[in-house]
């Protein structure tokens, strides 16, 4: 099925690159189930996914068609010129789309780990928190993604409430970046949000107040009533309908902050960094035969586990799989898988 990214081999001796060896992205099964299918899933979207995945966006078009051009010579490329020796090679263009080329989602990922490490946040400890909502309201967020973003600055808003209660200072707050996103280990519709999020906080004169604990059901409490007054405020939800949901024992909300990197851990927080912005899909995980009309897409656990006998994954007709991925596809000029960054430290304003 091709690699995600161009990779180069390394020579034995001094780790410097020997041979540049190009993708292929027309040999993997996204590219060709693409190619082949993208027209009638979009016949069929009205009478198959509409209801399920929402109205159908016309942008995808064109991100499609980008994608179907990347790293393909024939829609552009550089010619690279050794000045020492002569020897060139072409290097193919990039589609640069958000949520549907691993290739540049790897590259925005990378990028952006850098940049996090680098120039935003200060070499302290962080936690991955993790934001997920019930079910029943997910399909809210799906078809008005305009509200991921407010759904992120809940989540911040959370963490910044519950640390500065915890050093008695309400104008104390904490780093964070947090990022929604809108898939599941299988592709399917399930927004939520991460939230890198310093352990501690920043008075205003900039002293360094650390928070090692963080009650993670109080954030969940927390970040439940935000968002149902949330969707009451938009219009979605009805004062009946909110006092039915926390009616239920188990409100569906969630809040999880296990993932942790210690300060000095440059490793940890590039591969948490990287995880923000992943690519919805991954092509390693599509297990599919030239010509089926079904395929198996691996589950995120088994797919870690190289001794797993029988991996979890679902099977999907390949509309139903094309559907799911095309519903990931970021909107361009949209705020629903950007990141929302806050000040990190009020002593370094240059780092916010």
């Amino acid at each position: 099925m091709g690699s995600a990214a161009a990779s180069p081999t390394f020579a034995s001796e001094g780790g410097y690159p020997s041979v540049y060896r190009p993708r292929n992205v027309r040999a993997t099964a996204l590219y060709q189930l693409l190619e082949t299918n993208y027209e009638q899933v979009k016949t069929l979207w009205e009478d198959r996914f509409e209801k399920t995945y929402g109205f159908w966006r016309g942008f995808v078009d064109t991100v499609v068609a980008r994608y179907l051009d990347c790293g393909t010579e024939e829609a552009g490329f550089a010619r690279l010129r050794c000045e020492a020796c002569g020897a060139e090679k072409l290097l193919t263009l990039s589609c640069k789309q958000r949520g549907i080329c691993p290739s540049c989602d790897a590259k925005r990922a990378a990028a952006f780990a850098a940049f996090l490490h680098d120039e935003l946040l200060e070499d302290v400890g962080h936690t991955l928190f993790s934001f997920t909502l019930p079910k029943i309201l997910r399909p809210y967020f799906m078809r008005h993604r305009e509200l991921l973003s407010d759904l992120a600055r809940l989540a911040y808003e959370t963490l910044h409430e519950l640390m500065s209660e915890a050093v008695d200072d309400k104008k104390a707050r904490p780093g964070g970046v947090a990022v929604p996103q809108t898939f599941g280990s299988l592709i399917n519709p399930h927004p939520h949000v991460h939230c890198l999020a310093s352990r501690g906080v920043w008075d205003v004169h900039g002293r360094w107040l650390a928070v090692p604990y963080l009650d993670t059901a109080a954030a969940q409490r927390l970040f439940r009533h935000k968002t149902l007054r949330l969707l009451k405020r938009k219009g979605l939800l009805s004062d009946e309908r909110i006092e039915l949901l926390n009616s239920f024992r188990n409100s569906g909300f969630s809040v999880d902050g296990s993932p942790r990197v210690w300060p000095h851990d440059k490793g940890g927080l590039e591969t948490i960094a990287r995880y923000l912005l992943r690519c919805p899909l991954s092509l390693s995980r599509i297990h599919w035969t030239e010509g089926a009309r079904t395929l198996f897409y691996q589950g995120k656990s088994s797919h870690d586990d190289p001794f797993a006998t029988d991996p979890q994954g679902e099977t999907l007709d390949v509309f139903e799989f094309l559907a799911r991925v095309l519903t990931q596809i970021t909107e361009p000029r949209r705020l629903s898988r950007r990141p929302a960054f806050e000040s990190v430290s009020p002593s370094q304003p240059n780092r916010s």
